[in-house]
């Protein structure tokens, strides 16, 4: 609808500037010439719905597609500490084929970035195997990858310690794409913004014809178009993808399955986002019923029963006031969603009335189409807010 207002008002404003250019310098047609002029700088352009980003590139075409790329058997994730091993995932089982793509959903701090950084080989598992297919070639970006910058290297210097055999000219190309043009190129990182340095180590890895794709939080510190071009060109990516994000939008366009990182395991999770956030509410409620429901485990005869019941109520005294501000936030949050979910059905409705696309109701169109990108927005917005707090009651249990 808001492509089809975009594309009527296109015909008048070019109908209307055909008439001031024919005839805005004779005298019997000055005045309707300049009525015409008037009516064009009074207009509110509409903005058509695909607008192209100032700022595109695409992944390299894999060298290989092996198949399994990788293959986990009973492997245990974690951490060697000075105090002994901290596992955070164990008996882990997957074959990962060619061409899936993998988002991996889960709270904070249950192990999604622990696994990742394993697949990768950054993390030496605790037990277990990880099985490489011939010719895997991994891409791995995560936050802590900016720090591998060499602060005092050009980005055409770091690119060129990766392909010392290939043409200057080619890589200052290769950079170009990525929006590193001549003396971005070829001054020093340190001086680049985070955003700048994301971009620059995206360019590394793509350099690098991955046809496994890891990638931990990839949008931070990029700006919008950036993020833009990024879903756009992982939707188009030939390899394999495995993501971890709080970006719904990213997500939805680029995941086509989805896993579980929870209570130590890796599960499949059957369905979509949608589905991600009726199973939080459900786990939510399933913990608030069961809550005082609790059996007291057994005593010894020594009669510490009444301690133990002190330290369970302590526990749940302590955890209740932990959920409480988080439960009033999830609650103002779902009061909102409901506000706007009402007002985008409201705008929907108005936007399918054919009567709003009358020449008298042009205002009206053109407001409305501006609120229910608004309110989408908005909408998108708080969704990812209430997801975070979900994440968080989970965590305190």
């Amino acid at each position: 609808l808001q492509q089809s207002a975009y594309e009527r008002q296109q015909r008048e404003v070019a109908h209307l500037q055909s008439f001031v250019d024919r005839f805005r310098y004779k005298a019997s047609k000055a005045r309707q010439a300049q009525s015409r002029i008037k009516m064009l700088e009074k207009m509110e352009k509409l903005a058509p719905v695909h607008v192209s980003s100032p700022f595109s590139f695409e992944f390299r075409e894999p060298d290989a597609a092996p198949s399994p790329m990788l293959t986990l058997e009973h492997l245990r994730c974690g951490y060697t500490l000075e105090s002994g091993e901290k596992t955070v995932l164990d008996g882990i089982e997957l074959s990962l084929l060619n061409g899936q793509r993998i988002g991996l959903l889960g709270a904070n701090g249950q192990g999604k970035s622990t696994l990742v950084k394993t697949l990768a080989g950054t993390l030496v598992p605790l037990a277990g195997r990880v099985g490489r297919g011939k010719g895997l070639a991994i891409g791995y970006f995560a936050q802590h990858q900016l720090e591998m910058l060499r602060e005092d290297r050009s980005p055409l210097q770091q690119l060129a310690a990766l392909a010392p055999r290939v043409r200057e000219q080619d890589l200052r190309d290769f950079l170009g794409s990525f929006n590193f043009r001549g003396e971005m190129a070829m001054s020093p990182v340190a001086p680049l913004s985070g955003g700048e340095k994301a971009r620059l180590a995206l360019a590394l890895i793509i350099w690098q014809k991955p046809n496994l794709l890891l990638l931990d939080e990839p949008t931070n510190h990029l700006d919008l178009d950036m993020r833009e071009a990024l879903t756009v060109a992982l939707a188009q990516f030939e390899g394999t993808l495995i993501l971890v994000s709080h970006d719904r939008h990213l997500l939805r366009a680029t995941a086509d399955e989805f896993m579980l990182v929870g209570g130590g395991k890796l599960t499949p999770f059957d369905g979509d986002l949608d589905d991600y956030r009726v199973w939080l509410l459900k786990q939510a409620a399933a913990r608030r019923a069961g809550l005082s429901g609790q059996p007291a485990k057994d005593i010894d005869a020594a009669g510490n029963r009444k301690q133990q019941r002190r330290t369970e109520a302590q526990e749940r005294q302590r955890r209740a006031e932990l959920r409480k501000p988080l439960q009033r936030e999830i609650a103002a949050l779902e009061k909102r969603l409901e506000k706007l979910n009402a007002e985008k059905a409201r705008l929907d409705a108005l936007l399918t009335d054919a009567n709003t696309y009358k020449d008298a109701n042009k205002v009206l169109l053109t407001d409305s189409l501006r609120l229910q990108a608004e309110t989408k927005a908005k909408l998108e917005k708080i969704e990812a807010e209430w997801l975070e707090k979900q994440a968080a009651l989970e965590q305190v249990g």
